[in-house]
C-alpha cells in the first residue's frame, strides 16, 4: 500500500469506524491491506492478525478456487473497475477464525490510489436474514400441508384458511419491505464511501505533492516557493478537517449527542470572523456586501452554529458563482428573530433538483463538477431545526440563489 495510505490512517480510519458494516480493502493480489472493527469481529480476528494475509484467509476452503487471480470474482471484477454487488444468483460465505462458515453479502467498489487499484468490500453478516428466510419458507410448507389435508373439510376450514393465507401475505410483504430497506440503506453507504474516496484522494494527493516538492526547495532564498506549497497542504488539511467535522456533525445529530451551548455575544464578532475567512476564497473580481447596521446588535445563541451556518452559506454563494459577481449579505432583526440573508449571482439551482437540495449527499446536476459532499446544507438544516430555527431559498438557474435563514428570540436564562 502506498505511504499515502498510512501517513492518512487516521483519516481512513475515521471513515472506516463510521458503518457499521465490515470494510475489508485488497489490492491487486488480493492481499488484505486495511480493515474495520466491525469485520475484525465479524471474522474474530484482530487487525494485526488480517493485515498482509491474502483474502482466502476469510474465504472457506471449498470456495478458494471460485476466488483465484485467474477467472475468478476479483480478476474479472478488476477488468471491469465498476461498483457492484459480489455474487449475484449465488450464496456467498465467509469463514471466522474459528473455522465456523457463515452466509454474507458484498459489495464491491474499486478505486486507485497513486495509479494503483485497490477494492473495497463492504461485508454484511447475513445469518438471521437466512434464518427469517427459512422460516417463512417453513411457514409455507406447513400451509401447503395444511390446505392438502383439510380439502374434504373445506367448508368448515375456510375461515382458518383465510387467516393463515393473510399471515403468510403479511409476513412475505414485510419481508420484501425489510429487504428493500436494507438494500437502500446498503446503495447508500456504498454510495458515501465512493463519494468519500473520491473527495479524500484528490487533496491528499496535493498533500504528498506539495510536500515531496518543498524537500526539492532548500537553499534560502527559495523560502517563498516553500510558503507556496506550505499553503497548498494548509488549504488542503483545513478542507479534509471541514469534511471530517461535517461528517461528525451527521453522527452526533442522528445520535442525539450534540450539546448546543448558547451564550450572549456580539453578532458583529461572528459576522467578521466569518466574511474574513470568506474573503479568502473570493475568485477575481467577487466581492462581499457587509451587512449593514449589526455593531449594536446581539444575540443569546450557539456561537459555534451560527458561524457554521453562516460559513456554510457564504462558502457556497463563493463557490457557485462566477468571478467579478457580488454576494449580498444582509441581517435583519424584529422583534421575535433574526433574519439572515444571503444572495449570490451564481448558477443557480434546477428547479427539478430544488426539492432534494437539502436531502443528504444530494447534488444538482449542474453542481456536479465541483469538489463537495453534498452533505453541508443538510447538516445545517438540521442544526437549525434543532435550535427551533428554519431555512428556504429562492432560485433561479443561472440567475443565482438567494438562502434565507430565521433564528427565534431566545431570552438569556
Amino acid at each position: 500500500m502506498p505511504n499515502l495510505f498510512h501517513e492518512n490512517e487516521f483519516v481512513f480510519n475515521v471513515l472506516f469506524e463510521a458503518v457499521s458494516e465490515g470494510v475489508i480493502v485488497v489490492d491487486e493480489n488480493q492481499t488484505i491491506v486495511a480493515t474495520n472493527v466491525a469485520a475484525e469481529q465479524m471474522f474474530g480476528y484482530s487487525k494485526d492478525e488480517l493485515i498482509s494475509q491474502h483474502l482466502n484467509i476469510l474465504i472457506p476452503p471449498n470456495y478458494h478456487t471460485a476466488h483465484s487471480a485467474y477467472g475468478g470474482h476479483y480478476e474479472t471484477f478488476y477488468k471491469q473497475s465498476s461498483a457492484r454487488q459480489m455474487g449475484q444468483n449465488r450464496e456467498l460465505f465467509g469463514v471466522r477464525k474459528n473455522a465456523n462458515k457463515f452466509p454474507v453479502e458484498v459489495g464491491l467498489n474499486p478505486f486507485k490510489i497513486e495509479k494503483k487499484k485497490f477494492v473495497m468490500s463492504i461485508i454484511i453478516d447475513i445469518t438471521n436474514r437466512k434464518k427469517s428466510e427459512a422460516k417463512i419458507n417453513e411457514l409455507n410448507n406447513l400451509l401447503k400441508d395444511k390446505i392438502s389435508t383439510r380439502t374434504i373439510e373445506l367448508n368448515n376450514t375456510v375461515s382458518d384458511l383465510k387467516k393463515e393465507i393473510e399471515k403468510r401475505v403479511k409476513a412475505e410483504s414485510n419481508l420484501k419491505i425489510a429487504l428493500k430497506k436494507e438494500k437502500e440503506l446498503n446503495e447508500l453507504k456504498t454510495k458515501f464511501l465512493s463519494l468519500v474516496s473520491h473527495e479524500f484522494k484528490t487533496p491528499l494527493s496535493g498533500v504528498l505533492n506539495a510536500a515531496v516538492l518543498i524537500g526539492k526547495y532548500t537553499k534560502s532564498e527559495m523560502q517563498d516557493k516553500r510558503d507556496k506549497h506550505l499553503l497548498t497542504i494548509k488549504n488542503k488539511v483545513y478542507y479534509l478537517n471541514g469534511i471530517l467535522n461535517d461528517f461528525l456533525s451527521i453522527e452526533r445529530l442522528e445520535s442525539g449527542k450534540v450539546k448546543y451551548k448558547l451564550s450572549n455575544f456580539k453578532l458583529s464578532k461572528v459576522v467578521n470572523e466569518v466574511v474574513y475567512n470568506a474573503n479568502m476564497m473570493l475568485k477575481s473580481g467577487q466581492r462581499i456586501n457587509y451587512p449593514l447596521n449589526i455593531d449594536n446588535l446581539n444575540i443569546y445563541q450557539d456561537e459555534k452554529i451560527v458561524e457554521l451556518v453562516l460559513s456554510n452559506l457564504l462558502h457556497n454563494a463563493i463557490k457557485y458563482s462566477p468571478e467579478n459577481t457580488i454576494i449580498d449579505f444582509k441581517i435583519k432583526f424584529k422583534s421575535n428573530e433574526f433574519i439572515f440573508e444571503i444572495k449570490d449571482e451564481g448558477i443557480g439551482i434546477p428547479y427539478e433538483d430544488q426539492k432534494h437540495i437539502f436531502e443528504r449527499y444530494f447534488r444538482a446536476e449542474n453542481a456536479l463538477t465541483n469538489e463537495g459532499t453534498g452533505i453541508g446544507l443538510n447538516i445545517v438544516k438540521g442544526h437549525l431545526e434543532s435550535l427551533g430555527g428554519t431555512i428556504e431559498f429562492k432560485s433561479v438557474r443561472n440567475q443565482g440563489t438567494t438562502f434565507i435563514v430565521k433564528l427565534p428570540l431566545i431570552k438569556e436564562k
